[in-house]
């Protein structure tokens, strides 16, 4: 038997087993990811036998302003490094580079940075990825560009979201100062926009919730965990669901928001690692 013919056939065992012998089996698992996130991690869900219910508190969407994007833009071959720290980072950018008819060979003069599997979205725009930290987090990039001899007084872009009606989560900051340490000069510009959604279209998941109907609240960022309990009158709400979230810097936010946090994905590399770590969670 070849290695394709057993690849195949692995994958149709996968997919015929009963729904019964997999792991999330009747999990009704509530996802909080915006809905160009979402997805991937409900197939992940499923796989696993679990039913995916959508709940996305945040939304990502493109800028009302672009000016200071466009001036990084004009002014690139400035820069030593472009660091992007999310998947909607990069897709950005290269959109707004298509809008304004400046060729993707601009960046290829820069040296690219990108987290885990956001390294795949890179490469389908400019063909081009330099660094994957071995840790998938802005920690891990502090901790790979701390190694490279010739890092002190580069420049370095960083694509990052512009927040709006949420606290602005510390994760971007604490990079910049972490880069600065190393005598790196920081830019940041907006490149999409994370806000808050309206919880009057929640009505229905939010009595879910209330009710203890879900079982898992899959957090993958701290800007869903802070617009979720905007969502919620108390800790009480919600106190029936298990909390589930992407990596240890989302779960020590949401701690330090009051969420008491029983799932930590330890693979944030992905969101196949998020869904193998609730499965774990139960199978245990």
């Amino acid at each position: 038997m070849t290695n394709q013919q057993m690849y195949i056939q692995s994958r149709e065992i996968n997919l015929l087993t009963p729904s019964r012998e997999l792991p999330l089996y009747g999990k009704r698992i509530l996802v909080t990811a915006p809905r160009n996130y979402a997805y991937r991690l409900s197939e992940q869900i499923i796989k696993k036998g679990g039913f995916p219910i959508f709940m996305p508190t945040i939304e990502t969407c493109y800028l009302s302003n672009y000016a200071r994007l466009d001036t990084a833009l004009k002014n690139i071959a400035e820069f030593d490094w472009i660091i992007f720290t999310s998947r909607n980072g990069i897709t950005a950018f290269f959109h707004r580079i298509n809008d304004l008819n400046i060729p993707v060979s601009i960046v290829q003069k820069c040296k690219l940075c990108a987290l885990g599997k956001d390294a795949e979205s890179l490469l389908s725009f400019c063909s081009k990825v330099d660094l994957i930290p071995t840790e998938s987090s802005p920690a891990g990039i502090v901790a790979e560009l701390a190694k490279l001899p010739q890092i002190h007084e580069t420049k370095v872009l960083i694509p990052t979201p512009q927040v709006v009606g949420l606290p602005e989560p510390d994760i971007v900051p604490n990079l910049i100062t972490d880069l600065q340490k190393l005598d790196i000069e920081v830019t940041c510009v907006p490149t999409y926009i994370t806000q808050g959604l309206d919880k009057s279209i929640y009505g229905i998941e939010l009595n879910l919730i209330h009710q203890g109907i879900i079982d898992v609240i899959a957090f993958s960022s701290t800007a869903e965990v802070e617009s979720f309990l905007t969502m919620v009158n108390s800790p009480s709400d919600y106190e029936r669901c298990i909390v589930a979230c992407f990596g240890p810097y989302t779960t020590a936010n949401a701690q330090n928001l009051g969420v008491n946090v029983s799932i930590v994905s330890r693979d944030y590399s992905s969101f196949e690692g998020f869904a193998e770590a609730i499965a774990t969670f139960f199978s245990q």
